[in-house]
């Protein structure tokens, strides 16, 4: 059974992940360890005994999030949990943010995906990159990919 635990603190959805990955395409020499990541678990579950028990007492917590979501809304805003990657200062993280709703992260539906490139040429209107999340067969010819560019990168015969 899928620990929940795990499963929403932002290591399984992959988040700090995808930031690593695009801080080391970018240059930088960023660890995990170096990512900070605001969980979506209340820290009192964190220490749930059982999937049951995290069930149970999850309910208790509905109201913070609820007051967010509703003081978002209250001005104009979305929630969205985002990564980010900021090459001048160095750093990673993710965390739950409020955007406008015109904001083109606000825009997202069901399991798209979203970029923004913010450069020296796309400083004012970011480069957007959006589209439908990877899913199952494309994630994992991705990785074989990965895996056969390291082979050849580490002289294996093709």
């Amino acid at each position: 059974m899928d620990n929940p635990i795990y499963t929403r603190q932002g290591e399984a959805i992959f988040w700090p992940f995808g930031v690593i990955i695009l801080a080391r395409e970018s240059g930088l020499k960023l660890e995990l360890s170096d990512t900070p990541v605001q969980s979506l678990v209340p820290e009192p579950l964190r220490a749930a005994a059982s999937t049951e028990e995290f069930m149970q007492q999850l309910p208790q917590y509905d109201k913070d999030m609820a007051k967010q979501l509703h003081d978002a809304e209250h001005t104009g805003e979305v929630l969205r949990y985002v990564g980010m990657v900021d090459v001048i200062n160095q750093k990673g993280l993710v965390e739950l943010r409020r955007y406008k709703k015109d904001h083109p992260f606000a825009q997202l539906s069901g399991s798209d995906k979203i970029i923004a490139f913010t450069t020296a040429r796309y400083k004012n209107q970011p480069l957007i990159v959006r589209g439908p999340g990877a899913g199952a067969q494309v994630t994992a010819a991705g990785i074989f990919s990965d895996v056969l560019r390291l082979a050849s990168y580490l002289g294996a015969p093709s």
